[in-house]
């Protein structure tokens, strides 16, 4: 690849390296300079411009991420489609990340324009969350170097994957001593079950016995046969393998895998096994709901991940949980940590009241009616379901959407107004939804990648309720809302939508500045509507 600056009027056809103003707004870095971006630039005074070059040999950055996050790619891990030289991995259940670090290592040590950025190893994931990228940082990498990462990448086997946590059963044993309050025996069943549930698994069978061998080795015996995880509690602390637990569990048949963890609180976390059932003695410190050690050893036990000496031995960096005050709340509680869940309305209702009589929705656009267009650019997007609300013609609005993935719900008031239509759409969706991407009927050339580059930014941005599509400082549709104003968004009236909330709600938007001119696209007159048929860019205000 060729970088540095040249005389403007040889950039055609070069990449843009950075940013520029021109009249008409701005070029955004990583555009293939055309002759009237040139032409632009020349009047704008910029007699030269930074700008790569792809050399024979050299593959552009969308397409090599692409090419590495598809040998990235499990059976529960996808990637989404690239744009800006990223493409991003997601996950598809729920489960523990588990990551081949000398690969990522190696990967990112082949060419420094090639990353792959991952996650912690053995992170609890919830589906549809984001557990890596992989980010070209220059605008093209050699083919030569790229399909070396490849090769690196099909002999490691899988690099990412998920495992599952599975729905275990468990039995706890706590033992007694004299004076041992009853209190702490119901504090650390409650405790014991939320920090299961956590995993998919739960709390079973309960006991309590002396703190003696023999009573120890009769509770687990007769425990074991019933469950697939077997947890005890002692009244004291574990402090060598010949001490009272290890001692009955060994009498018991059972196994010591390891005792003690460089994980605090958790060091005197004792990890074995009785034939085919797990066994973790857990310290006095895991009846707190505190981030403990034993959650990683659980974690790994419920996802059929290997715990062995070597395992827990290798805890200690990161191991140091004491300045953490509590347990953090599942993920699946937190839209804000997964990629969320974000549908689709496509509003198709309207009157089409400036086209002297025709239904605009119904005109065709590179030979297919407008609104299939438009929602064939939706549903080539993250947003998922996609439901396209009717009103005026909707037989015909049907029929034009014949064969595509997507619900269709009619809303017979649609003369009343915008808002009644959004009030169907959103009445429509289902509970799980997190948020709703409304998008109207007339928008054909609006690019995918602009709602995905919108989910993004809902899912990790902390001010993203609502996120609004600019171009060159202009604000544009579709705009995404978060589940929280859908019941305000049903309450509007009139043709207005849910404008008025956007002035109301300021403070939570967030905006996502993309390349896209289909986001200003304004089609409601015949005018406008040949102007885009034309390619001159009509209909854009």
């Amino acid at each position: 690849m060729k970088f540095g600056s040249v005389p403007t009027e040889t950039a055609v056809g070069a990449i843009l390296a950075h940013s520029l103003r021109v009249e008409r707004g701005r070029i955004s870095k990583g555009s293939l300079l055309s002759e009237t971006d040139a032409e632009a630039l020349r009047q704008a005074g910029y007699e030269s411009v930074t700008v790569a070059r792809l050399e024979p040999g050299d593959v552009g950055e969308d397409a090599a991420a692409e090419r590495l996050a598809e040998r990235l790619t499990d059976r529960n891990i996808r990637h989404g489609r690239p744009g800006t030289g990223r493409c991003n991995l997601h996950a598809t259940e729920r489960g523990l990340l588990v990551i081949d670090e000398d690969a990522v290592a190696g990967v990112n040590a082949v060419d420094e324009a090639i990353t792959l950025a991952t996650l912690r190893p053995y992170a609890v994931i919830e589906a549809r969350q984001l557990v890596a990228t992989v980010k070209i940082i220059n605008f093209a990498v050699p083919e030569a170097r790229l399909a070396e990462v490849e090769a690196m990448l099909e002999k490691a086997g899988p690099v990412l994957r998920i495992a599952p946590f599975r729905p275990l059963r468990a039995g706890l044993i706590q033992t007694t001593v004299e004076g041992s309050k009853p209190s702490l025996i119901g504090k650390a069943v409650d405790i014991t079950k939320g920090r299961l549930a956590r995993i998919g698994a739960s709390l079973e069978r309960t006991a309590t016995c002396p703190h003696e061998i023999q009573a120890i080795r009769g509770a687990v015996a007769d425990m074991a046969g019933s469950v697939d995880l077997l947890l005890l509690i002692g009244a004291s602390a574990i402090m060598d393998r010949r001490d009272v637990i290890p001692s009955a569990l060994v009498a018991a048949g059972g196994s010591i895998e390891r005792l003690g963890m460089p994980v605090d609180p958790g060091n005197l976390t004792l990890v074995g096994s009785l034939g085919e059932v797990a066994v973790v003695a857990m310290p006095g410190s895991a009846r707190s709901p505190r981030l403990h050690g034993t959650d990683w050893i659980l974690e790994r036990i419920a996802a059929g991940v290997e715990v062995s000496d070597a395992d827990v031995a290798a805890m200690g960096v990161g191991g140091l949980l004491l300045e953490i005050p509590s347990r953090p709340a599942p993920r699946d509680q937190d839209s804000r940590r997964k990629e969320p869940g974000v549908a689709a309305i496509v509003l198709a209702a309207g009157r089409s009241s400036r086209m002297g009589g025709a239904n605009k929705l119904l005109e065709p656009i590179d030979g297919a009616p407008m609104i299939r267009r438009t929602v064939e650019q939706v549903l080539a997007s993250r947003a998922s379901p996609v439901t396209v609300v009717t009103g005026r013609d909707a037989p015909q609005i049907g029929a034009a959407l014949d064969g595509l993935p997507v619900t269709i719900v009619h809303n017979p008031d649609f003369a009343t107004g915008m808002s009644t239509s959004l009030k169907a759409g959103i009445e429509s969706l289902s509970p799980d939804v997190d948020a709703a991407v409304i998008c109207l009927g007339d928008m054909p050339a609006l690019d995918p990648a602009t709602i995905d580059a919108m989910i993004e930014i809902f899912a990790y941005e902390e001010n993203g309720e609502i996120v609004v599509p600019t171009r060159d400082g202009r604000r544009g549709n579709p705009v995404l809302w978060s589940r929280r104003f859908f019941p305000e968004m049903a309450a509007v009236s009139g043709d207005r939508g849910a404008r008025t909330l956007l002035t109301r709600y300021a403070s939570v938007i967030a905006e996502a500045e993309v390349d896209d001119p289909g986001i200003l696209l304004d089609l409601d007159t015949p005018a406008a509507l040949d102007a885009f048929r034309r390619g001159d860019g009509g209909g854009q205000g």
